[in-house]
């Protein structure tokens, strides 16, 4: 099968949608599947094309990282998305800034077209009356319609009544996100909380950096923080006027190789988000065996709950701090680290989802005659 993927960020850009789109094209190739991917030079320096383990990347122009660049390159990168899919048996948009020039690209053609929504920006847009309308219509476009978690499904068939779309967890290629022998020192009789979350608003890093004072009242922590953005200097400033720059480390970007060995370095990892698809980093973290604490919002509470850590409410250091305080006076947290990662292999791996996404492009060829 030749398949052919438009998606506006994909590695070496970090981030959750970036890693389900490698890993699921990855897993394509291994199959013994074609697989092309349009997407932006949001880089400096990325090549215009690259066979990157399989996969041939086809790098359109970026101009911004923001909703007007966004419309630029979908616009900017259908000629190419086009020239690809005279030759496509399927054509997979992944977010709704992919739809628009998936759609130009099949014009005329039979070729089936599906579309992941993901991430947050789906759900904020959703909310604004000028958004509605164009995101209705982005939704009736696929011939298949699948979302990152059952709140972005329900938002969407709310957007386009009658329209189904299948919820869909991303995956973890549990093969490489295992637990492994540790990147950092010991952390001695403390215990080591990772926060591996990029460093902007809807994150919601400034209330675990609120909650750490209070949690240090009854326990004996460290945290690491495994992501960069536009809060790093202001959560900096923050921890230092709280008191705690020894207990927290910003570690900044890190490469996705190391990702393994930062989170096997931890016992515990909080996801503080304000909102949130499914997250991939939260599944990740459970397949290196962290147990997870995370905010009751969006996705997460498909697969987080008190076997495999713990919910609080979002935006609410006192609800944060108590939940960690909780769990480490618990005393169960490799038990539960163990079920944490049992529970991603058999539920969310990067097999199971490639597998589903082969029976969906299958039987939309086979519909198609």
């Amino acid at each position: 099968m030749n398949i052919l993927f438009h998606c506006v960020y994909f590695p070496p850009e970090v981030g959750g949608l970036e890693s389900h789109v490698y890993y699921l094209a990855r897993a394509m190739v291994d199959r013994g599947h074609r697989v092309h991917v349009v997407t932006s030079r949001s880089l400096p320096g990325v090549p215009e094309t690259e066979d990157m383990e399989g996969i041939q990347l086809w790098r359109t122009w970026f101009p911004s990282r923001s909703p007007s660049g966004w419309v630029a390159h979908a616009l900017g990168s259908a000629p190419k998305t086009r020239v690809l899919a005279r030759d496509a048996d399927v054509i997979h948009a992944q977010a709704f800034p992919s739809i628009v020039p998936a759609e130009l690209a099949r014009w005329g053609s039979r070729t089936p077209l599906v579309a992941t929504f993901h991430t947050s920006h789906f759900l904020v847009r959703a909310q604004k009356p000028a958004w509605r309308g164009i995101l209705g219509r982005l939704v009736r476009l696929p011939d298949f319609a699948l979302a990152a978690s059952g709140e972005i499904a329900r938002v969407a068939m709310d957007l386009a009544p009658g329209v189904e779309v299948e919820a869909l967890a991303n995956g973890v290629e549990t093969g490489f996100f295992r637990r492994i022998s540790p990147t950092l020192p010991p952390a001695g009789d403390r215990t080591r909380i990772v926060v591996p979350r990029r460093l902007f608003p809807k994150n919601g890093v400034e209330y675990f950096i609120r909650a750490l004072p209070l949690i240090l009242e009854r326990a004996d922590v460290e945290a690491i923080l495994i992501g960069d953005g536009p809060e790093m200097a202001s959560l900096q400033a923050l921890a230092e006027e709280l008191g705690v720059t020894r207990r927290v480390s910003f570690l900044g970007k890190r490469p996705h190789s190391e990702m393994p060995g930062l989170l096997s370095s931890g016992d515990l990892a909080v996801v503080p988000s304000l909102m949130e698809a499914t997250s991939v980093a939260a599944l990740e973290a459970m397949a290196c065996e962290l147990p997870v604490l995370a905010s009751d919002v969006g996705g997460l509470p498909e697969i987080v709950d008190s076997a495999v850590g713990g919910l609080f409410e979002a935006g609410n250091p006192q609800a944060l701090a108590a939940s960690v305080m909780d769990f480490i006076e618990e005393g169960r947290m490799r038990e539960k680290g163990v079920l944490a990662r049992r529970r991603v292999v058999e539920n969310w791996s990067n097999d199971r989802l490639a597998d589903r996404h082969l029976e969906i492009y299958s039987d939309l060829l086979q519909r198609r005659g």
